[in-house]
C-alpha cells in the first residue's frame, strides 16, 4: 500500500481524509500528511461539503454512495470515512488510479 492511512475493517476500511472545501472544482488532490487530499467546490456549511465528499469518494472508489460513510470529524477539516464492501489493497488501488 501507498502512505495513505487505508485500516482494513469488518466488511470494508477506513480512511483518513484532509478537506479544502471553497476549491475551484472537486477532486481527489493527491496525498497531504497520510490522508487523502480532497478537495470541494462546496461550502462547508448545512453538510454541503460533506454530502460533496461522499460523492467525490464513492466515485473514486467505485461503489455507490450509501457504502460511505463519515466516522469522525463531521465539522473538521480532518475526518476519517468507511467504506463498506471494499477491501484495502482494492481501495489502495484506486485512489491511486
Amino acid at each position: 500500500m501507498c502512505e495513505i492511512v487505508i485500516r482494513p475493517i469488518s466488511g470494508g476500511v477506513t480512511l483518513d481524509v484532509r478537506v479544502i472545501p471553497r476549491a475551484r472544482k472537486s477532486q481527489v488532490d493527491g496525498i497531504r500528511g497520510q490522508a487523502v487530499l480532497v478537495r470541494l467546490k462546496a461550502p462547508p456549511v448545512d453538510g454541503a461539503a460533506n454530502a460533496e465528499l461522499i460523492e467525490v469518494i464513492a466515485s473514486r472508489l467505485h461503489v455507490a454512495k450509501s457504502q460511505v460513510s463519515i466516522v469522525s470529524g463531521e465539522h473538521s477539516r480532518r475526518k476519517r470515512l468507511k467504506v463498506v464492501g471494499l477491501d484495502a489493497a482494492t481501495a489502495d488501488a484506486r485512489l491511486n488510479s
